[in-house]
């Protein structure tokens, strides 16, 4: 059932009290990527111009429940002042009667910023009490932090319990790319998963397994299926003890009828290292001492072609160590087939988002996530409980 939006709330004379995720890169007291920041705009933007006073609230690193001054959100309320091009409040508290105090006293079209939520030892507890103070301080939950949506946390699930909640823009687009593609996707569904372990997704990939077309594999995870398949990978990175499960996901594969494709060459080299000695052997070729760092060129071509004919297409995991020049062309053909596609491409995952950011093809996708351990588990088929919590519309 569908999650009502913050458009189907009557704003005027009325408090929003948002989840964002302002859980942004920063240096020196700089942010560094307020990539998180500028997507919520958007929802900040529309509760402003519709008469509702703004209450913001965030985590911000891992502060492991006490308070750290460099992990305020200080810094981050005055940037988002100047995106926004009008003054936000900054408070030194996350709940209690200052908190109180302050959002009672906003007027329409004011913003406030609480305090990072996790210097509070009961937010990760999903802790009632706390959950209740934060339901103090407005009159209508709005959930826009898709990328702590995979958290039950008093700030993304405990005060919904206490106050109509709905879903903010951002939160909204990323359900319907993420959840519609798995759901209602376009045929042929294409799904690219890379990186370096198996048993970091395993659950993602049986999962898609019963619902895409072809499953594309690359990264070191590949080097798990092939050795799986008998091919001697020198010194590669592999996982030994998930060999057996490589097997069971081909056969999986084959059950269901899904295609499941397998790199048919690499680029190894002698080390790990950019002036490494490289090659691009055929999978049955990787040579004793050397390892698979990268797909190879006609891997590269195969899934291309599968790409460009998807009419769905998620990519989550990058081909290979596209940190080091000599092994970015796998990922970077990837990229640029997903740039070319005209069907529905969504990005998930922190690596393929700052891959296509850093090739400057992320204008040319249709879908980027904001949350990497959000997506994943939603892409597993696993209920978020920031968006279970949210009120259903019929």
């Amino acid at each position: 059932m569908a999650h009502k939006t913050i458009r189907d709330i009557d704003w005027s004379g009325k408090r929003a009290l948002v989840r964002v995720d302002f859980n942004v890169p920063m240096e020196d007291g700089r942010i560094t990527d307020d990539t998180r920041i500028r997507a919520a705009l958007p929802t900040i933007r529309y509760l402003l111009e519709h008469g509702a006073a703004v209450v913001l609230m965030s985590h911000f690193g891992r502060p492991k429940n006490k308070v750290v001054e460099t992990l305020r959100l200080a810094p981050v309320a005055a940037h988002l002042a100047t995106l926004l091009g009008s003054p936000v409040r900054s408070i030194g508290v996350t709940v209690g009667p200052a908190a109180e105090q302050a959002a009672r006293a906003l007027a329409a079209g004011e913003v406030l910023m609480l305090e990072n939520t996790r210097f509070d030892a009961r937010e990760e507890a999903n802790d009632e009490g706390m959950a209740r103070e934060l339901a103090r301080l407005g009159d209508v939950y709005v959930n826009d932090a898709f990328g702590a949506a995979h958290r039950a946390h008093a700030s993304t699930a405990g005060v919904a319990q206490f106050l109509p909640a709905v879903g903010g823009f951002l939160m909204d687009a990323e359900l319907q790319a993420l959840a519609g593609a798995l759901t209602e996707p376009r045929r042929p569904f294409v799904t690219i998963i890379g990186g370096a372990k198996i048993s970091d997704k395993i659950g993602v990939i049986e999962n898609l397994l019963g619902i895409v077309d072809s499953l594309l594999i690359g990264g070191g995870m590949a080097n798990t299926f092939l050795l799986a398949q008998g091919y001697d990978m020198g010194n590669s990175l592999v996982e030994v003890d998930a060999l057996e499960t490589a097997r069971t996901m081909m056969s999986i594969a084959a059950t269901r009828g899904a295609s499941l494709m397998l790199p048919i060459d690499l680029v190894v080299a002698d080390r790990f290292a950019a002036d490494a000695a490289t090659r691009v052997v055929a999978v049955q070729h990787v040579p004793a001492g050397w390892m698979a760092l990268d797909i190879g060129p006609e891997t590269r071509t195969a899934y291309a072609a599968a790409v460009q004919q998807a009419q769905t297409v998620i990519w989550n995991g990058p081909m290979g160590v596209f940190e080091l020049a000599p092994f970015a062309e796998g990922t970077r053909a990837v990229a640029r087939a997903l740039a070319e596609c005209s069907g529905m491409t969504v990005i998930g995952g922190g690596d393929s988002v700052a891959a296509v950011e850093q090739m400057g093809l992320a204008d040319r996708m249709k879908h980027i996530s904001t949350g990497g351990g959000a997506s994943l588990e939603l892409l597993e088929g696993k209920v978020l409980p920031g968006v279970a919590a949210l009120n259903t519309s019929n």
